[in-house]
């Protein structure tokens, strides 16, 4: 099977592991410091402002109750968008506002999220769609006219930029996600920054048990009674380990080469089916903007979308659609919204195979079985986006 997605790990990520096992500290320790710190220079921000999780969907529920929401406050974020950012916001008694995002690049416009604000609206949450950063610059700077907080979910975007700045340093929250499907992986874990010192420094507590301080080994240097508790507010476990942040701080390192690969492979696709009838690709990149090519998408006639996807699983090529409307589920009650845009994209979209580990000659099958599909199928035009 030619995967969607497939972690890049091996001798490098196996002997930092074999290190920290020599060491015998495996939970939160050095190594996570360590991570936290490089993390924070790959970005350009204080250190002291990132906190390695245990998952990206903690570092969102972390967000969100970070801020204090209460009950009729209200958050908008694009609806395709992971259900993770959803349930964050429901967990802290918000309600989750879903906007509408531009047909091609997946992504909300601030003219989308004007649209759904209402006096009630606390916070935004943007999704860069395929490492894309979209149109974050115009989104930051009006949540800031608003007093708005602004959230990036950076999942996707790990290495993306704008004029040489990381997506996730444009809002005051952002996270990213290291699971193993993303562009650099720890198995599972996750990486969250605020921008606020008081606030970064209320999630670190809140990360590990709202403790005040460690009640451990490590405050028994500066203490004499270290068994002892001071818990401003209670807190949940979701910190990292340096098990997990040895495996981040080589992929970290080798994150250029994996971004390399990625593009080189958005390029192969970009020839392969560039001329092929009823299909159309990924936008160009505006100037200035870097992605991390996270995901590469193709979009055809709704009719021809799901036997493409069908057919060429019977080929062996994984194909899916990310991420499906969350507007359209009934968990959250939004399914009477009409945001054409997003449903447009949702039934014309497909994301192809996309990661280091794809040969050319994979991507040459891959798009082969592409065009094939879509030729027999006689998809002459392709979609006009509304």
């Amino acid at each position: 099977m030619i995967n969607l997605f497939q972690p890049q790990v091996g001798a490098e990520e196996l002997a930092a592991v074999a290190e920290t096992f020599d060491d015998k500290w495996l939970g939160h320790g050095p190594r996570t410091r360590a991570f936290e710190a490089a993390f924070a220079e790959h970005i350009e921000v204080p250190a002291e402002h990132v906190i390695f999780v245990n998952s990206g969907t903690s570092g969102l529920f972390l967000a969100l109750e970070s801020m204090d929401l209460q009950e009729g406050d209200e958050v908008v974020l694009p609806s395709l968008s992971f259900v993770a950012a959803a349930n964050a916001v429901l967990s802290c008694g918000a309600r989750p506002v879903f906007c509408d995002v531009d047909p091609r690049t997946l992504n909300p416009t601030v003219e989308d999220i004007e649209q759904a604000l209402t006096p009630r609206t606390k916070a935004v949450i943007v999704l860069h769609y395929g490492g894309s950063p979209g149109d974050i610059v115009r989104i930051a700077d009006r949540c800031r006219e608003l007093g708005l907080t602004l959230i990036e979910d950076a999942a996707c975007s790990v290495a993306s930029r704008v004029d040489g700045r990381a997506a996730g340093s444009f809002g005051d929250i952002a996270m990213w996600s290291f699971d193993a499907m993303k562009v650099m992986v720890t198995g599972d874990g996750g990486m969250i920054y605020l921008k606020d010192p008081q606030r970064a420094a209320r999630t670190r507590r809140l990360a590990y048990h709202g403790l005040a301080q460690p009640s451990g080994f490590g405050y028994a240097q500066v203490s004499s009674r270290w068994w002892e508790l001071d818990i401003p507010e209670p807190g949940r476990r979701v910190i990292g380990n340096d098990l997990t942040a040895a495996i981040g701080a080589v992929q970290l390192r080798r994150l250029p080469e994996f971004v390399r690969r990625r593009q080189e492979i958005c390029a192969l696709y970009d020839r392969e089916l560039g001329e092929v009838p009823g299909l159309l690709l990924p936008p160009a990149l505006p100037e200035g903007h870097e992605s991390t090519h996270y995901f590469y998408w193709v979009q055809t006639a709704p009719e021809i979308r799901d036997d493409l996807a069908g057919d060429l699983y019977k080929q062996g090529i994984y194909t899916t659609f990310r991420y499906a409307p969350l507007h359209k589920v009934p968990a959250f009650g939004s399914q009477a919204l009409q945001l054409p845009h997003s449903d447009w994209a949702a039934e014309r979209t497909l994301c192809l195979p996309l990661h280091p580990g794809l040969s050319d000659g994979d991507v040459h099958t891959v798009a082969a079985a592409v065009r094939k599909v879509v030729e027999n199928r006689h998809a002459t035009d392709a979609p006009v986006a509304p």
